[in-house]
């Protein structure tokens, strides 16, 4: 029995050979050749429904492209299937398809290019921005309307999402950096509050009344320029750091009444030479890497320093200022070093020149960040002025203090440039 686009021989059904195939057998005789050419031609129907059904959901779809597989999918299994029409404009159909699908996709991928290009030029403005709540949030955004933009052209896929992710990866190591950086600061800043509370202990049982009262007063002047740690660190500290003062004043207090004056231990010109004395070791002590025998050498001077009285010559005074400055040099080298080996597990395999790049580095980060702080210290006093008496005291040491630490910084940073 013929059919228009096949036949039947010996009770198997065949399909004739269309675009390059070869007649082939799609079924068999059931019940009578009559019924089963039906069966089969109900069969195209179906394979024209599919296809028909298909233009119709890419027709409704604003995201035609994803329909692209299917389409795929659906025309090999065209090439295959078993029933009695003419498949030849069906996969002509999809062949226009296709090629509509292709030119949409093109369209779309060189838009999402241009659109993460945008992406990454934001992405690059923002990654060494240290305002770093804010950032966060912007990056947040940024990674969202990425996700959202469609594929680019494959051949770009690697080289645009690497430079996007290089931008934002920038910005979250530098984030880290700075908070690792900051926990690091708290835990050397706890260490100077426990030491002044240490100082309290000593001063608290000192014979000498007046000598603990000036020493009480000079590590409250201490406490108030020392640096942040966190409040549930630093409380239990304060606690006992003004105990022991409210003491050694109240203690103070009495011994005034009974003996107003004491005489000085030491001859003006004694103590002038003494301070010039320490200043100079101090000074030899800050030359180069702080050691740990240096440090010990360094907390010696600072213990006869201890011994001096608090009121001195106004001769000793450049003394007295050096004496600080390159104490001040000494253990922000230690801490500094303490950092860079905290940042980089691998420092100690670093050579000489290398282990010197890392730590001007920090250094500069560390410059930065104090530099931001006096600005925001300065800003601060001019919107929030008061009109209490010891205000501008307070505010002048806590400025002095800023500025101090940054001239320190900055002469280790060009003691470091120049190696």
């Amino acid at each position: 029995m013929e059919h228009p686009y096949g036949y039947i021989k010996e009770d198997k059904v065949y399909l004739k050979g269309f675009l390059n195939q070869e007649d082939r057998v799609i079924g068999e005789v059931k019940e009578s050749e009559a019924s089963t050419i039906k069966y089969f031609e109900e069969r195209f129907e179906q394979a024209k429904k599919k296809v028909t059904d298909l233009k119709q959901d890419i027709e409704d779809n604003q995201n035609k492209g994803s329909f692209l597989m299917k389409l795929i999918h659906l025309r090999d299994a065209l090439m295959q299937y078993d029933a009695l029409g003419d498949f030849v404009p069906l996969i002509e159909e999809l062949d226009k398809l296709e090629e509509y699908l292709n030119d949409i996709i093109q369209t779309n991928r060189a838009r999402n290019l241009e659109i993460k290009k945008g992406l990454i030029l934001e992405a690059e403005e923002l990654k060494n921005d240290t305002d770093w709540k804010e950032t966060s949030e912007k990056f947040k955004d940024l990674k969202l309307r990425w996700i959202k933009t469609g594929p680019v052209p494959p051949e770009l896929k690697d080289e645009i999402e690497g430079a996007f992710q290089s931008a934002t990866d920038t910005f979250f190591e530098n984030r880290k950096n700075y908070f690792e950086g900051l926990a690091l600061q708290a835990d050397e800043n706890i260490k100077v509050y426990e030491h002044l509370v240490q100082q309290a202990r000593d001063a608290f049982n000192m014979q000498d009344a007046r000598q603990a009262f000036e020493i009480s007063k000079k590590i409250q002047k201490q406490w108030k320029e020392s640096g942040k740690v966190p409040a549930e660190r630093r409380q239990p500290l304060w606690d006992e750091f003004s105990k022991l003062n409210n003491r050694i004043f109240s203690r103070y207090k009495r011994t005034v009444q009974q003996n107003k004056s004491r005489p000085p231990m030491l001859r003006p010109y004694e103590i002038v030479k003494k301070l010039e004395q320490l200043a100079d070791n101090m000074r030899t002590l800050s030359l180069g890497a702080t050691t740990p025998e240096k440090l010990s050498k360094a907390k010696r001077l600072q213990a006869e320093w201890k011994t001096l009285p608090p009121k001195k010559p106004r001769e000793a005074q450049q003394y007295s200022r050096l004496f600080v400055f390159f104490t001040d040099i000494v253990f922000e080298k230690s801490f500094l070093h303490k950092l860079a080996r905290s940042k980089f597990d691998n420092f100690h395999d670093m050579e000489e020149h290398e282990q010197n790049q890392v730590k001007i580095n920090i250094m500069k980060d560390l410059i930065v960040r104090d530099e931001k702080e006096l600005s925001t210290v300065k800003e601060n006093s001019e919107k929030f002025r008061s009109h209490e008496s010891d205000f501008e005291t307070i505010l002048y040491r806590k400025i002095g203090a800023y500025k101090r630490k940054l001239e320190v910084k900055n002469h280790i940073l060009k003691e470091l440039s120049n190696k």
